[in-house]
């Protein structure tokens, strides 16, 4: 009966390091992206998602989860793959502080650095562009539904 226990414990284990993205690598993502993408073209893709529903899991492009969206987002306006969960996207790129995020930076959500839960990205005077439960939306990033964790620059956009 212990043996089952631990066997099962170790299952539960297991399964929340490959959710929460501690086993997704995504090459060179520790460097920035090289991309000649800019803001405005970035911003712009998001833009154009707005509305878009809300699915667990999606990726695009007629619905997202939140790291679906960024990760849509980046490939589809700047050429740039970037990990697939909000956990790993925070574990893979720069991370930058408040006062230092820029356009395009991903800002991210969660109990702690261990436990993101959600991402956004950046658009300028202190909102993002976000997929969460009611769709793309624009909003603050110290909206008080929010716990925010930290910033990661993904690439230098002109």
């Amino acid at each position: 009966m212990k043996l089952h226990k631990n066997v099962l414990l170790s299952l539960v284990a297991l399964f929340t390091l490959l959710t929460a993205g501690f086993f997704e690598v995504d090459a060179g993502a520790k460097a920035k992206a090289d991309t000649d993408a800019t803001f405005s073209q970035v911003y712009s893709t998001a833009k154009s998602k707005l509305g878009t529903p809300y699915v667990w899991g999606a990726t695009g492009p007629t619905s997202f989860d939140c790291s679906g969206f960024t990760s849509y987002v980046y490939k589809k306006a700047a050429g740039v793959t970037i990990a697939r969960t909000a956990q790993a996207q925070y574990n893979t790129n720069k991370h930058v502080a408040y006062k230092n995020i820029e356009k395009g930076d991903l800002v991210f959500f969660g109990g702690s650095s261990a436990s993101i839960s959600h991402v956004g990205m950046y658009i300028g005077g202190g909102k993002m562009i976000d997929a969460q439960n009611r769709g793309v939306i624009t909003e603050s990033v110290k909206a008080p539904w929010w716990h925010y964790v930290g910033a990661a620059h993904v690439a230098d956009l002109d």
